[in-house]
């Protein structure tokens, strides 16, 4: 089955990124002309994704209003011959099909993921984390899609850390089955090292089967009562086979304020014209 639907689990009040985050939700903030949601959205509809459902809150209805038409805006524009600085959303929007369901109370990634249930009814999913964004080819998206029409399973993005940061990820253990590729055996939410059944931490993107949503419903509550994806994983381990793949693009954090500008640069540097602007001020700065 072509994976054709993604699920981007955004409820989160983004605590490390207050106060900026208090009234513009962290997955609005920019990274460079853009924000982070529209460079994670444009990520799957690259790889042929057609149908996007965030998963918000409530209490962040302008999530929701960057991807719904703005006539006044759009007059304004068009009457200054400005059309061009929405073009590009304009586009993605009429690409993929984007819609939204709420989380209602903060009781973590996996009831988050759960809020897709009826969305997705018996489909394969990508599910893409929005404090991630990713730079250089192939995408996650489409390299876990091509994947999944490889292997047919549930697919786990996955990158190598060092053995010290191990206990600040989700880490994979199995056996390698081929160039970057491992059939898993288990998952571990932030092990000590001494524990870590390998260095390969999940990275932000998935790709879930249906049977997901049986292995939540089954998922206890862990600390500040919330429901960890990593231990729903764990229970699809026990009905189906699940693969890792490493991923080949460079992940870029968003999710606290030291990433997020670390992030801007990086992107910065892709942009030639951009860049050659910013160099004065870095070296001034690197000087100073």
């Amino acid at each position: 089955m072509k994976i054709s639907k993604a699920v981007i689990p955004a409820a989160g009040f983004g605590t490390r990124m207050l106060p900026a985050a208090k009234a513009v939700p962290k997955e609005l903030l920019p990274v460079l002309d853009r924000p982070a949601v529209q460079h994670i959205i444009e990520e799957a509809a690259a790889a042929g994704i057609e149908d996007v459902l965030l998963i918000s809150s409530p209490h962040k209805p302008a999530l929701e209003a960057h991807f719904r038409p703005n006539e006044a805006l759009e007059a304004r524009l068009a009457s200054g011959g400005k059309q061009q600085l929405l073009a590009e959303l304009n586009r993605l929007v009429a690409q993929v099909r984007i819609s939204f369901a709420h989380q209602r109370e903060q009781r973590g990634l996996g009831d988050a993921v759960a809020q897709a249930r009826q969305h997705v009814a018996d489909q394969p999913f990508l599910c893409m984390l929005g404090d991630a964004v990713f730079s250089g080819e192939p995408s996650p998206a489409r390299q876990l899609t091509e994947a999944y029409d490889r292997l047919g399973t549930a697919i786990i993005g996955v990158e190598e850390v060092p053995l010290e940061k191990v206990s600040r990820y989700g880490i994979v253990g199995g056996d390698v089955i081929g160039d970057g590729v491992m059939k898993l055996s288990t998952i571990i939410e932030k092990p000590r090292a001494e524990d870590a059944p390998s260095r390969y931490a999940v990275a932000a993107r998935y790709i879930l089967t249906p049977a997901i949503f049986d292995c939540l419903d089954r998922t206890r509550p862990g600390a500040g009562g919330e429901i960890q994806l990593t231990d729903a994983i764990r229970l699809l381990l026990e009905r189906e086979p699940v693969h890792a793949i490493v991923l080949r693009a460079q992940r870029h954090d968003i999710g606290n304020v030291i990433d997020w500008l670390k992030t801007n640069l990086v992107f910065a540097a892709r942009d030639e014209k951009l860049w050659r602007e910013l160099q004065p001020l870095l070296r001034a700065l690197l000087g100073s």
